[in-house]
């Protein structure tokens, strides 16, 4: 746990800030060109509204306005041509623009659209404002950069900025990206999926307590599901309040994808073992497999983590990459397909051992192997084949999917109705508490030899079928399970007999002196 929250504190301390649809900052630098930010405009509805000021005399010296404002669209003759091109210079970048389509905005009183104007402040400073607005028209969706350039100065460039990019005036469309459109009601959509799938899992629990078949294996799915609603909930929060503000709850945003991390190691987890047999072959595994299983997933924790961080850091805001577009997420991809490879072996030897568990692992190893292979499939899509004003909304529906339905096939799998000939559990906790109980120096009740309690021993259960649930009135058409269940224990009975309610005879048959009623003589009154 601790480590968990200090890999939170590093992300958390990394949120910069937003490069969202409010864009603002300061920017001093030596260079005579740099980039300010990006945003995928639609046609005709796109526009952007911009505040700048600075200093004529810092800048340019006796030059009067001579920074400008460049607008460049994703061509290849145009952004892709300029950046990062560092062996170009300014003028050169400034070049692949045609002014006649507006692209150049001069920072001038002379160039009427720029809106500026000499304004002297407080101290006698003379400063340049300049305050305005650009509408955007192209054939489809298109991605912007902007970028301030002084090609005739020598001192860089000193200007602060305010810029408001937006679509339209919609509540859902405003302060988006055009590739961010949807994201917000599919996230809502998402939630309230997964929300029924946690109330699912939580009715199956009771139901599963009741029977004693509560195993470590579904309390990690329940784990898992509840992390993923959890993350949707607050990505919602986030970009609900991005529709307001354009810069959302960045924070948020970042919790909300690592708890969505989180909800598909412990999930990956859960399947690794479920091949290996742990709860439904076997109550534990063996120490070399334990260190194993540990070290894998400490791996995969770093590389989430690494890629985040790698995310933050080294992420250039003027390309539009996709987040396994780095050494990490590649290291991320390897071990999945790593874990699948593990995933099979498991399986094959569970199988090979307890063949009768067929109808379980045969369904699951399929659907299972089918959604390991679709995240390196997903992300090798997204990286060469989608476009990448459509990439984010449409590989955010695509990992909400996959995500739900394999939490889907997982809670009808282990569903626990009579008609399920696919259930997996056979062996009662109980059974699988009274050998732990023995073996970690407990007394040795009865029945318990060995490591073995009725025919049950920890590394290897007993062959036997699939556990029966049409003789059980708790199962689902049973009538309702108890929800108290899942939160209270369940009290040991005692083997000893209950003591009778009347007291024990006396000795010699006759009862107890202290309880015998004492004896009257009863005369009659007639003699």
């Amino acid at each position: 746990m601790e480590r968990l929250l200090s890999v939170l504190f590093v992300l958390l301390i990394h949120v910069s800030h937003s490069q969202g649809k409010y864009i603002s900052g300061h920017l001093v630098t030596a260079e005579q060109w740099a980039f300010l930010g990006r945003f995928c405009f639609l046609s005709e509805l796109g526009r952007l509204k911009f505040q700048f000021t600075y200093s004529p005399q810092e800048v340019c010296g006796n030059t009067v306005g001579c920074q400008n404002i460049l607008l460049y669209y994703d061509e290849d003759d145009q952004w892709p041509a300029v950046y990062p091109h560092p062996e170009k210079n300014c003028s050169s970048k400034e070049g692949v623009l045609n002014v006649n389509n507006n692209q150049v905005l001069n920072l001038t009183t002379r160039y009427v659209w720029s809106g500026c104007e000499p304004v002297v402040s407080d101290d006698g400073l003379n400063t340049m404002t300049c305050g305005g607005g650009r509408s955007f028209q192209s054939v489809r969706e298109r991605w912007w950069y902007i970028a301030v350039s002084n090609c005739e100065g020598f001192h860089g460039l000193n200007i602060q900025y305010e810029m408001t990019l937006t679509n339209g005036n919609g509540y859902w469309t405003k302060h988006f990206s055009a590739d961010e459109f949807h994201i917000l009601e599919t996230d809502i959509t998402f939630l309230v999926l997964f929300a029924g799938i946690l109330a699912l899992s939580v009715w199956v629990a009771t139901i599963l307590r009741s029977r004693q078949l509560f195993h470590t294996s579904y309390k990690m799915y329940m784990a898992a599901v509840g992390f993923h609603v959890f993350s949707l909930f607050l990505l919602c929060l986030h970009y609900g309040q991005y529709g307001n503000d354009g810069v959302g709850l960045p924070a948020a945003q970042l919790l909300g994808r690592i708890f969505q991390s989180v909800s598909s190691l412990v999930f990956l987890l859960m399947l690794i073992l479920l091949g290996k047999g742990y709860t439904v072959t076997r109550g534990r595994l063996s120490h070399g497999g334990s260190v194993k299983i540990s070290v894998f997933m400490t791996l995969y924790t770093l590389a989430f983590a690494i890629l985040f961080i790698y995310e933050r850091e080294f992420f250039d805001a003027g390309l539009v990459l996709y987040l396994y577009e780095s050494p990490a997420g590649y290291g991320l991809i390897a071990l999945q397909l790593l874990s699948w490879l593990w995933f099979c072996y498991a399986i094959f030897f569970t199988l090979k051992h307890y063949p009768e568990k067929s109808l379980f692992y045969v369904p699951y190893f399929f659907f299972y192997t089918l959604w390991f292979l679709a995240g390196p499939i997903m992300v090798l899509i997204a990286a060469f084949v989608i476009s990448k004003w459509a990439r984010e909304k449409i590989v955010n529906g695509l990992e909400q999917s996959l995500a739900f339905c394999a939490y889907t096939f997982f809670l009808i799998l282990t569903r626990p109705g009579a008609a399920n000939k696919n259930f997996p559990f056979h062996v009662r906790t109980s059974q699988i508490g009274i050998i732990d109980d023995y073996e970690q120096g407990g007394p040795q009740p009865n029945g318990v030899a060995n490591g073995t309690a009725n025919g049950v021993n920890l590394d290897h259960f007993p062959h036997q079928s699939m556990y029966s649930t049409s003789t059980d009135s708790g199962f689902i058409g049973g009538g309702g399970p108890n929800f108290t269940e899942l939160f209270t224990v369940a009290t040991p009975t005692s083997s000893q007999p209950r003591p009778p309610d009347n007291p024990p005879p006396y000795p010699g048959g006759s009862m107890d002196p202290a309880r015998r009623i004492p004896d009257f003589t009863v005369k009659s009154g007639i003699s």
